[in-house]
C-alpha cells in the first residue's frame, strides 16, 4: 500500500528525506512545508513538489509525515500530527524534554499512530556488520566529534551528538544505569559545545562518551570491549574490527576472513587470537530509515526506534546535562 508522505521542515536533514522520498516507490510523496517560504519555494522548484501553503493543509492531506524542525518545535508539531491521527518520523532528539516524550508516548497510544525517532546510527552499515556477534559490553568507549556548525545550536552538543552514542550504548547494554558522571564546557554558542560523560550500569558495563562539535575534523567511533572480544566500530569510514580469543583448536564457521594475530599460553587450554574484520554492505541510513517507518505502519515489523526508546536516550542526555550545569568549570 503507497502511504501519502509529507516533510515538515525541510533544511538539511528535511532536504535529504525529500529528495530520497522522490524516488522511494513505497511512499506517495505528496509535498513539503517550511516556515521558510523562500526555502520551501527553492526545494519544491528543485524537487518538483508541491509546498504547502500551512501546516494544517499538509497535515490534512497526509497520512504519514516526517518532521525535521529544529527540536524545540518538536512536541508542538508532533502532537497536531497525532491527535490527526498520522503516523510520525520524528527527526532526533525526539523533543527538548523527557516530559514532552512521555506526553507524547501517552497520545499516540490514544490515537493508535506510529512514532519513529531518527536515531539514524542504528541503521549504520557498521552496526549491522556487528549482528551476528554476541554482545555483552563490560566497558564501552565513543568519541563523536565535529566541526562547528551554526544550524545545531538550538540545543546542547549532549542532544545534538552524544544522543546518538547514548542510544546506541543503551540499546548494546541493555541494562538500567546506577550512576553518571559528566564535564563539559560553552566554547562557541551558549549551549555546552563539548562533553565527557561517564555511565556505569548496574550490570557493571561502564560507558565513556566524549562528543564535542569543535573540532577540527570529524570523527565517529565506538570500541566495544567484553569477555575475549574487542570490536571497533568506525561510523564515518563503514568498517568494522573485531579482535576475539578462540580456544586453540577453533576453525572459523562464519564467512568474514579471519587471520591468525597470535597465541596466549595459558597451560592446557591455549588461545589463538583473531582478527576478523566482518563485511559491510553500503546502505544509505536514512533511505533504510524511511523504509523501516512504511514497514512499522504496516505492521510488517516493530517500530525501529520506538518513543520509549527514544525518550531514555532523551532522559540520560537530560541528566547528563543537568549535571554538567549545575557543576560548571569555572575559569
Amino acid at each position: 500500500m503507497s502511504l501519502k508522505i509529507s516533510v515538515i521542515g525541510v533544511g538539511h536533514l528535511g532536504y535529504i528525506h525529500s529528495k530520497l522520498l522522490k524516488n522511494n516507490n513505497k511512499f506517495n510523496f505528496i509535498g513539503i512545508y517550511d516556515i521558510n517560504s523562500e526555502r520551501a519555494k527553492t526545494v519544491s522548484e528543485e524537487l518538483n513538489i508541491h509546498s504547502f501553503e500551512t501546516i494544517d493543509d499538509l497535515v490534512t492531506e497526509s497520512q504519514a509525515i516526517i518532521i525535521a524542525v529544529p527540536t524545540s518545535l518538536h512536541y508542538e508539531i508532533a502532537s497536531k500530527c497525532i491527535v490527526n491521527n498520522k503516523h510520525i518520523l520524528i527527526e532526533k532528539p525526539i523533543t527538548s524534554t523527557y516530559k514532552e516524550a512521555e506526553d507524547l508516548i501517552n497520545l499516540a497510544k490514544k490515537y493508535d499512530v506510529v512514532i519513529q525517532v531518527g536515531h539514524v546510527e542504528r541503521f549504520n552499515p557498521s552496526i549491522d556488520a556487528i549482528k551476528n556477534y554476541s554482545i555483552n559490553p563490560m566497558f564501552i568507549e565513543s568519541h563523536r566529534l565535529s566541526p562547528f556548525k551554526p544550524r545545531a545550536t538550538d540545543v546542547s552538543v549532549i542532544h545534538d551528538l552524544m544522543i546518538h552514542d547514548i542510544d546506541i550504548i543503551l540499546w548494546l547494554v541493555k541494562s538500567n544505569i546506577k550512576s553518571i558522571d559528566a564535564n563539559g564546557v560553552k566554547v562557541i554558542s551558549d549551549t555546552i559545545d563539548i562533553a565527557n560523560a561517564r555511565i556505569t550500569f548496574e550490570n557493571s558495563c561502564v560507558a565513556n562518551i566524549t562528543a564535542s562539535r569543535i573540532s577540527a575534523s570529524q570523527m565517529r567511533k565506538m570500541r566495544i570491549f567484553q569477555k575475549d572480544t574487542y570490536l571497533s566500530l568506525d561510523f564515518q569510514e563503514h568498517k568494522v574490527e573485531v579482535f576475539k580469543i578462540y580456544d586453540e583448536n577453533y576453525a572459523p564457521q562464519n564467512s568474514n576472513p579471519a587471520t591468525i594475530l597470535g597465541f596466549i599460553e595459558t597451560g592446557n587450554h591455549n588461545k589463538k587470537i583473531y582478527f576478523e574484520q566482518p563485511k559491510i554492505v553500503k546502505t544509505n541510513a536514512i533511505e533504510e530509515e524511511q523504509i523501516a517507518f512504511y514497514n512499522a505502519i504496516n505492521g510488517l515489523s516493530p517500530i525501529s526506534i520506538n518513543a520509549y526508546e527514544a525518550s531514555k536516550a532523551l532522559l540520560v542526555a537530560e541528566q547528563i546535562n543537568n549535571i554538567i550545569n549545575q557543576n560548571p568549570i569555572e575559569y
